[in-house]
């Protein structure tokens, strides 16, 4: 079996009067991620890892933002077409593992429902799917929640 890895990262600013949507899931939140689609930075991350193992265009070329066609995309549907190119080359999702950077919204309330989410879009079982949130402890240009910063590593599998 040819087994290949990809990693993934996506950051968005976090600001008044859009969404809180990351992971596939909406959070409760004042903030969410600004961005041409709906921003959800993880999902972002985890197209990236998964082209990248599986030797295709990053989430960039596939769906540029200045395009019209991507505008307020949702991106469960930019994540099911990734997952699908890829299989098509025969790549598969073995395991997926995130971890969300923020001092914006609470990540480990909503682990297991970001999981199962993510877990649905790839076609694997939930415990092959792992979230992590780490706050900034006030450093960096991302603190005071300003941000959210994500990266994926994905292992694939080939067919």
């Amino acid at each position: 079996m040819k087994l290949r890895v990809g990693l993934g990262t996506d950051i968005h600013e976090l600001v008044e009067g859009r969404p809180c949507i990351l992971g596939g899931i909406e959070l409760p939140h004042p903030k969410g991620p600004r961005g041409h689609s709906d921003g959800d930075a993880v999902l972002h991350a985890l197209i990236d890892a998964i082209t990248g193992a599986a030797g295709l265009d990053d989430i960039g070329t596939l769906f540029p933002n200045d395009d019209p066609l991507w505008k307020d995309a949702d991106s469960k549907a930019l994540l099911v077409e990734a997952v699908a190119l890829a299989s098509k080359k025969g790549w598969y999702v073995e395991n997926a593992d995130v971890v969300i950077s923020t001092e914006g919204p609470k990540i480990k309330p909503h682990r297991a429902e970001m999981r199962a989410s993510i877990a649905r879009l790839l076609g694997v079982e939930t415990d092959a799917v792992n979230v992590k949130g780490k706050t900034l402890e006030g450093m960096t240009e991302l603190a005071g929640g300003r941000a959210v910063s994500v990266q994926a590593v994905c292992l694939m599998h080939h067919r």
